[in-house]
């Protein structure tokens, strides 16, 4: 057991030794009295679950007096962020929760505003993209795929949730890039809704399907797909047999990162209280039961480490996008 943990739990019994109430235990490791959370979407979605998660964590392991959470749908996100800039005096005690759609839908134009004009204060978790196929595809692997490909482009139809130019596409597209293919010769269908796209996968409609990484998990585990690959650097523990892109001699990564901002000109100390907070929550158990419950995989990047980060995946989807004409 950690110190962390070990401290923990002797605070905790001194507490119970005494008779005192449960947040005077909290307040001995506490980093910060609040934190409001500003959603850019519905109840429910992604970033709902991670904001909220992470609040819950946060509140649990005592790192945070008090969570409170709004959810400000509009814009692809861009009415959120709109706000906590055009507010940005009154918004010290504010973090917004946002993923790679802030990558993509800055360069698309959705709204006016990047990455750049926000605080990053850290990324925190991910979700990696896989290719799966149908349980009784004759397809095993990428390089059955790469095969059926060549044989014939037009009849190897990839399908995603995304719409054209969104997460899924590119994804594919960079795949079948790095596989030495032309992502110009990719034909992607989109579609709205998981159930429609394993209908088309059973149909052959679709050779295969680009989607998260845990949803695939979902998804094999029910025993209706096939991984064929994943977008990881390493396999993962929550389905070992996996294998990732770079073990079949596709030399590419992807990860659709969750984190938080501040507003602009965030106090640095305020920075630095936000960070601290997020640091320590990975070592705690309530942070671990919220990652797991939700098959997150932990993807810590804080500061000039986020930046440095965020830069990297807007040239490789800048580039990709030009290419594929949504630029």
């Amino acid at each position: 057991m950690s110190n962390f943990k070990l401290g923990r739990w002797a605070l905790l019994a001194a507490v119970a030794a005494f008779g005192l109430a449960g947040p005077a235990a909290a307040n001995d490791h506490q980093v910060l009295d609040s934190i409001h959370f500003l959603i850019p979407g519905g109840a429910g979605g992604g970033w709902d679950g991670t904001a909220r998660g992470t609040g819950e964590a946060l509140t649990g392991a005592g790192l945070v007096g008090t969570a409170s959470y709004e959810n400000m749908s509009g814009g692809g996100g861009g009415k959120a962020i709109g706000f906590l800039i055009e507010n940005a005096d009154s918004n010290h005690g504010t973090l917004m929760v946002n993923s790679t759609p802030i990558v993509i839908r800055s360069l698309t134009g959705v709204f006016p505003h990047n990455f750049r004009d926000l605080t990053l204060v850290s990324g925190t978790i991910g979700d990696y993209a896989a290719m799966v196929v149908g349980k009784d595809s004759a397809i095993n692997s990428m390089e059955d795929l790469l095969v059926a490909f060549d044989a014939d482009p037009s009849a190897t139809a990839i399908g995603g949730g995304s719409v054209p130019g969104g997460m899924d596409h590119l994804v594919a597209a960079m795949v079948m890039e790095a596989a030495g293919k032309d992502a110009l010769d990719v034909k992607y269908i989109p579609y709205d809704a998981g159930g429609k796209a394993m209908a088309a996968l059973l149909s052959g409609e679709i050779a295969a399907l680009s989607t998260g990484f845990s949803e695939a998990v979902d998804l094999a585990s029910a025993g209706e797909v096939k991984i064929i690959g994943m977008t990881a650097d390493e396999r993962i523990d929550a389905a070992p047999d996996a294998m990732t892109m770079k073990e079949q001699g596709i030399d590419t990564t992807f990860v659709n990162w969750r984190g938080f901002f501040g507003a602009p000109g965030l106090p640095e100390d305020k920075v630095a209280m936000y960070q601290d907070a997020i640091g320590k929550m990975y070592e705690t158990p309530e942070w671990e039961a919220v990652r797991a419950r939700n098959g997150w995989v932990n993807i810590h990047n804080s500061g000039d480490d986020f930046l440095t980060f965020l830069e990297a995946q807007e040239k490789v989807i800048g580039d990709l996008m030009k290419k594929l004409g949504f630029l």
